[in-house]
């Protein structure tokens, strides 16, 4: 195994360090830890009332539930699926004789009566004839047939891999517009508050205008920002409902809070993986098989296949009523490939093109899913370490830093430029910290979708 178990739960719509309000040093404590479980609880100062989404609330989307419906109601995955299903039907019916033919007719019937029983030569037939393909063929185009609808099976679970991805990241993206959208709210709060001690220390001497229109001009920053994010939320918001065949308008309501695992990944094991349990890989396999046995299929054509038939022929007694005896017929063809030099022997070029065509696709999927999960892995990595940084580290300090910012200033110790500078950094922190955990889901999300095996969980 290459998890190490490294469990977060987010318990808030935001983190608390947004909620900064005046007379009062918010002091955060960092995360408690919990080592006995290994869970590292996000518990900041208490802000807002919490939303606590239950199972029975059907109005809330959560990540397992998002995936279930697409699951079930995608219609992209279903026509796979049907399509899969469909194949499935087709190796019996390839490995099957044709249906035998019956010939019913009147031989040599005279033209100036019409009468059968004038000529002894007229006769009336019934008979059946079989087509019979040459020993071998049948069997391989059963085998064919068997491995197309096996590789249309590999599609299936490879578009449900993609689905699952795609719901996963979309639904990250809209977690992430909430909790930034919940920024900029507290934000605003803080710029009108900030708005306010300026008017205040203005209007008794001890401040100046220009701290007034500087924390005016950036609260207005903040409304723009915050129209162009409910723009990207609303397109998001489509998007998840086309995945899960809803209604484009349907609102999709993100739970407050979220869990979710940082694994700690070892790409040369992730490698391995892929080529034992992705659906692709089978595939491609399964499609490779295909193509040998055309290639075998084609260098029969060189050999004929057969048509047997039998034959009843019935006479009419002549005009003087003297009887006259049937006739019975056995008959056999065969093609005869004379032109194999533009028929078969191009038919088997062809079928070893495609059977090159079909191991180059496998070598180019290979490298193809090699290069992605080193590159997504590398990017996991990093991600994940600036999520720490900015976890442990930057948004503490940058917090202290406001608080004491904001002290100094309403006692004209500290400089109101430096105050909105720092407080807009200290926002600027917190949406990379949403940012980055979102990114960090969205790359495992990615990765679970390369590997064939969901990589959040232990």
């Amino acid at each position: 195994m290459f998890f190490v178990n490294y469990t977060w739960t987010l318990r808030r719509a935001y983190p608390a360090w947004a909620a900064v309000t005046f007379g009062l040093a918010l002091l955060s404590p960092g995360p408690d830890f919990h080592s006995s479980t290994g869970a590292i609880r996000v518990s900041w100062v208490e802000a807002l009332a919490e939303t606590r989404p239950t199972n029975k609330d059907e109005s809330i989307l959560t990540l397992g539930r998002a995936v279930e419906l697409a699951l079930t109601g995608n219609p992209g995955l279903s026509e796979i699926r049907a399509r899969a299903e469909a194949m499935a039907a087709v190796p019996s019916q390839e490995g099957t004789l044709p249906d035998p033919a019956l010939k019913f007719g009147a031989l040599y019937l005279p033209t100036n009566s019409f009468n059968p029983q004038q000529d002894d030569f007229t006769m009336m037939e019934v008979g059946i004839s079989q087509e019979i393909p040459f020993p071998g063929k049948l069997a391989l185009r059963e085998k064919i047939a068997e491995q197309e609808a096996l590789a249309a099976a590999d599609s299936v679970d490879e578009a449900r891999l993609r689905l699952v991805r795609e719901v996963k990241q979309s639904w990250w993206r809209l977690f992430y517009y909430d909790r930034a959208l919940n920024l900029l709210d507290e934000s605003e709060h803080f710029f009108q508050q900030l708005i306010d001690v300026a008017q205040a220390k203005y209007k008794v001497g001890k401040g100046s205008q220009q701290d007034v229109l500087l924390a005016q001009l950036e609260l207005s920053k903040l409304k723009d920002e915050k129209l162009n994010l409910v723009i990207m939320r609303h397109g998001q918001n489509a998007r998840i409902n086309a995945l899960l065949d809803r209604a484009a308008e349907t609102s999709v309501q993100i739970p407050a809070e979220a869990e979710f695992k940082l694994p700690a990944i070892a790409e040369p094991a992730l490698q391995d993986k892929a080529l034992r349990i992705r659906p692709l890989f089978a595939q491609h396999h399964k499609m490779l098989d295909a193509a040998l046995s055309r290639v075998d299929l084609a260098k029969k054509g060189f050999y004929p296949d057969f048509t047997v038939g039998a034959y009843y022929d019935a006479r009419q007694n002549t005009p003087a009523g003297q009887s006259r005896s049937d006739f019975a017929s056995i008959q056999l063809s065969i093609n005869v490939p004379i032109y194999a030099d533009r028929n078969q022997a191009k038919a088997v070029d062809q079928r070893q093109s495609e059977l090159l065509q079909a191991q180059y696709a496998l070598q180019d999927e290979h490298r193809r899913i090699q290069a992605e999960i080193a590159s997504k892995a590398v990017e996991y990595q990093q991600t994940k370490e600036k999520l720490l940084l900015l976890e442990h580290e930057i948004i503490p300090q940058a917090q202290q830093t406001v608080n004491s910012l904001l002290a100094g200033y309403q006692v004209s110790r500290a400089d109101f430029t430096d105050l909105l500078r720092t407080q807009l950094s200290f926002f600027q922190y917190q949406t990379q910290y949403w940012q980055a955990l979102t990114n960090t889901q969205q790359i495992l999300a990615e990765l679970s979708a390369e590997v064939g095996e969901e990589l959040s969980h232990d």
